[in-house]
């Protein structure tokens, strides 16, 4: 198979998943741990321009009872103030000023893991105003938030809005939250990943809008989502892929009906319970990582 049939194939299953994609890497990783009874998978990846990107494979989110949510966020926790330290350079401390940035559009159930993660967090940037003593008996980093919304709701870029926020905050660091696009419905809610390389808001779904990265908002970023839709034409060329039907020998009927298949996403039926649980889960590793978290 040639580099451009290769090169086709890969753009037609549309995926914001490392592991889904057909990036060459330099180094691939994988450790098995495990949130409470729960065994969880996590990959770390060297890319091969240098991106680091660390996925949590940890099933179904809605299979996890009250008692192995907190032992997951305390792992996606871990992974995050990992990856946060290694950007930056040194340990996280009180001095630290770390932005997160909920991408999305809180209105669709689907894209609200951003926005409603957001929600939940334990800002504490305020609190070093205010009242100084109580902000260093926290011992956390200064936590801000911010949810940009989307460019039908503010006739702006969410990256120009989080640039913004991190301009005034003086971020070190901007922890931008969204939803992603898998090309297997076995990823949706059930896999986190981390990156050191921003977010692409939209890019799996074919609505590319300006990147939330270092080039964009001046600092570094640090992306982290979990796969919530799956597009039709990529669902059912991943289907014919597993069948056994080699993508390359699809007629010209078939691909024009999968063509138009690309305007239709497809998200669980429980996508409603699933995006909640993610987002406290979410809220809770990252308080665990930068702020008030119980440890």
């Amino acid at each position: 198979m040639n580099d451009s049939v290769v090169s086709s194939i890969s753009d037609a299953f549309r995926t914001d998943l490392a592991c889904e994609s057909q990036r060459p890497c330099r180094s691939c990783e994988e450790v098995m741990y495990r949130a409470g009874s729960v065994p969880v998978t996590v990959t770390r990846r060297c890319e091969s321009d240098g991106g680091r990107t660390v996925t949590l494979a940890c099933g179904y989110i809605t299979a996890y009872g009250e008692g192995a949510l907190s032992p997951l966020a305390r792992l996606v926790g871990e992974e995050l103030r990992s990856m946060a330290e290694e950007m930056l350079g040194h340990r996280l401390n009180p001095d630290c000023r770390i932005l997160v940035a909920g991408l999305g559009n809180a209105r669709m159930t689907p894209d609200a893991i951003g926005p409603e993660t957001v929600s939940r967090l334990t800002v504490t940037r305020h609190l070093r105003a205010y009242d100084e003593a109580l902000f260093g008996a926290l011992g956390c980093c200064e936590l801000s938030a911010i949810s940009p919304g989307v460019m039908g709701q503010t006739g702006m870029e969410s990256g120009e809005l989080v640039k913004f926020a991190a301009t005034l905050t003086r971020a070190d660091l901007v922890v931008a939250v969204d939803a992603l696009a898998a090309r297997s419905c076995e990823r949706l809610a059930s896999t986190v990943q981390i990156s050191d390389g921003g977010i692409s808001p939209g890019a799996g779904i074919g609505n590319h809008r300006m990147a939330v990265n270092r080039e964009t908002v001046g600092c570094p970023v640090m992306g982290v989502g979990v796969p919530t839709v799956v597009d039709s034409s990529t669902l059912v060329r991943d289907a014919l892929a597993q069948a056994g039907v080699d993508p390359a020998e699809l007629s010209p009927e078939l691909e024009a009906v999968l063509e138009r298949g690309r305007s239709f996403i497809v998200s669980p039926r429980d996508s409603d319970e699933a995006v909640e649980l993610t987002c406290r889960m979410l809220a809770e590793a990252l308080d665990l990582a930068f702020g008030v978290g119980e440890e």
